[in-house]
């Protein structure tokens, strides 16, 4: 069974930096793509970012264009979200997901818990 655990989180100041991480386990993910999503309060979940398991192809929201980086180290089993120039509507919990293309379905599979960004102005 698929498990994704997200970390990293935490309060950091308008500007600053922060680095996800997000521990994949259950499944080879050669086809799978990963991606980063998070839920404000109040609002809908939306993506972020997303990247393929065994190529360089990675697709961002244009609200972090420029400021987020999706990275994956597939060795360690894990994915990376480095957030620079972090702004207050960046404050959200940030969740980790992966999607298998052999399902067919519409949204992403699997998700974890979560990990809560709070970015103070």
């Amino acid at each position: 069974q698929v498990q994704l655990v997200e970390s990293g989180g935490g309060l950091v100041q308008a500007g600053g930096s922060l680095r996800l991480s997000c521990a994949a386990s259950g499944r080879r993910f050669g086809r799978y793509i990963m991606g980063w999503f998070r839920q404000a309060p109040g609002k809908e979940r939306e993506f972020v970012a997303a990247i393929r398991w065994t190529a360089t192809n990675t697709y961002y929201a244009d609200s972090v264009k420029g400021r987020f980086t999706i990275s994956k180290d597939n060795g360690k089993n894990l994915v990376y979200l480095q957030m620079n120039s972090l702004k207050p509507e960046d404050t959200a919990v940030y969740y980790c997901a992966a999607d298998d293309p052999a399902s067919n379905t519409p949204t992403y599979d699997y998700w974890g818990q979560g990990t809560q960004v709070t970015v103070s102005s």
